[in-house]
């Protein structure tokens, strides 16, 4: 019994990310976000307890990945999908042409086909989580954006025009354009071979953490000081530190 109870927790990542997933698809992103954050819980300490109870399996690892591909993978699709389909009724802002805004509709369903941009992320999140299964180098480290940091980003959108409604910045993520980037630098990420540090501590020494503790002093200022806007912040100085520190990186 003491084996299985890591995948029963990461079970519980599979079902929080399938309630996002009927939420994220109900236009309720606040609840979403919610289950997400739920799920990326439930997904950390799924490893922790496997490795405490030393317990872990190739049947963990792979049901792990199977896991994230709806919490971390479909659910950001499906927001940034619904997010583009939104910009398609805002005439005011920098539109696409006509034939991209153009609704399209099948079976009873109406979509912008530009909307279908947004599912790069649940492909490229497919081809992360499947590299890194079969990579053995990622062990203190990341090769590329992970797709629980990856997510956050995503769902972090509706969540800053929700609570800080701030016209400038809505106006910025309603933007067509800016969403068509993001999904495009995001995809990117997911799959690049950039080395992206982990929080992963071996001893609690300043000297072999820096860049951990920098890193987290800095979030938290940031989410003191700008709630969720910060949350693209932080996936940014995530990326710029791990940029500027790659001989340190290993």
């Amino acid at each position: 019994m003491k084996k299985q109870i890591p995948n029963i927790v990461t079970l519980l990542n599979l079902f929080s990310g399938c309630i996002a997933v009927l939420l994220a698809v109900n236009n309720n992103f606040i609840a979403a976000a919610g289950f997400v954050a739920l799920g990326i819980f439930f997904d950390f300490f799924d490893g922790l307890l496997a490795r405490k109870l030393q317990v872990q399996s190739e049947l963990g690892i792979q049901l792990d990945s199977l896991a994230d591909m709806i919490t971390s993978g479909l659910v950001p699709g499906i927001i940034m999908f619904k997010l583009l389909a939104l910009t398609s009724d805002a005439p005011d802002l920098v539109s696409f042409s006509n034939e991209w805004n153009s609704a399209l509709h099948w079976q009873g369903f109406q979509f912008a086909p530009i909307a279908l941009l947004g599912f790069l992320i649940t492909m490229a999140s497919a081809y992360r989580l499947a590299k890194f299964n079969i990579d053995e180098d990622q062990q203190s480290y990341f090769k590329g954006l992970p797709t629980p940091a990856n997510t956050l980003l995503i769902i972090s959108l509706p969540l800053i025009m929700e609570f800080q409604n701030n016209d400038l910045i809505n106006s910025i993520i309603l933007n067509p354009w800016f969403l068509v980037i993001l999904t495009f630098v995001s995809s990117y990420m997911l799959v690049s071979s950039v080395k992206l540090f982990a929080l992963k501590f071996k001893d609690w020494s300043f000297k072999d953490n820096a860049i951990r503790y920098v890193f987290i002093l800095l979030c938290l200022v940031l989410l003191i000081v700008l709630k969720f806007a910060a949350i693209p912040l932080i996936i940014l100085v995530y990326i710029l530190l791990s940029l500027f520190n790659q001989s340190s990186i290993s």
